[in-house]
């Protein structure tokens, strides 16, 4: 009787394991980031366009800026010396090797010595405004590249809808497959114009604030310089 219960029992776990549904679904594919990128349609084109320029342009500007910005500690206490000794020339020769938006400002400012202080400070603000507007060269595109990026990938994702429901009209029925692949391929082009727009952003901040401290030690030198001529032990021609 106890060998009957047993054998009943195991029948009975049997028949539930064959009813039980075995998971025969396909393992899914891994995409990697170029495959997602290729799906996003015609519109990653012009995105990966706006991605290059805009690397060209921060890292351009960032080592320019970066050059124009390097230590001139000395190039002030030079000059000073220069000037109280009465030997413009190498004074002159001084602001010439240094190759920096503050050593060719103060260069003409010291072919001016002479001249009223008037004049000196005009040609040396339109040196510095010169220099300024070659150090902020191109930075505004990335500025317009902020803004473009994430709207050329919104129209990707918008057109790519479209094309879904276009075809869900003329199926006549709604697979959530071709709607659930469709979307996740064409949010791809939102995702990636967001990522160019947002790297633009900060990178057009970041060249700003590098330019914003050159523009400071060329005003904080021009004073100093100004303040040189004014002394009464000044040498000049």
């Amino acid at each position: 009787m106890f060998l009957l219960q047993i054998t009943d029992t195991a029948q009975r776990v049997a028949d539930t394991l064959n009813q039980m549904p075995i998971n025969t679904a396909p393992k899914q594919e891994s995409l990697s980031l170029i495959d997602l990128m290729f799906k996003g349609g015609w519109v990653m084109i012009p995105l990966a366009i706006l991605l290059f320029l805009a690397l060209f342009i921060f890292f351009e500007r960032y080592f320019t800026i970066r050059k124009a910005n390097k230590s001139e500690s000395s190039l002030m206490m030079q000059i000073r010396q220069y000037i109280i000794t009465g030997n413009l020339d190498a004074a002159i020769s001084v602001c010439k090797n240094s190759n920096t938006p503050i050593g060719r400002m103060l260069q003409k400012g010291l072919a001016r010595i002479g001249k009223p202080i008037k004049e000196i400070e005009g040609s040396i603000e339109n040196v510095g405004k010169l220099e300024v507007s070659k150090l902020e060269k191109n930075i505004n595109i990335l500025g317009i590249i902020a803004g473009i990026a994430p709207m050329l990938g919104f129209v990707g994702t918008i057109s790519g809808v479209i094309t879904i429901f276009y075809s869900i009209s003329q199926a006549g029925e709604i697979n959530i497959g071709l709607v659930s692949g469709g979307l996740y391929q064409k949010m791809i082009t939102s995702a990636t114009g967001l990522i160019i727009g947002i790297f633009a952003y900060i990178g057009h901040h970041i060249l700003t604030m590098m330019v914003d401290r050159v523009i400071l030690r060329m005003e904080t030198d021009a004073i100093d310089f100004i303040d040189l001529l004014e002394e009464p032990t000044t040498t000049t021609r």
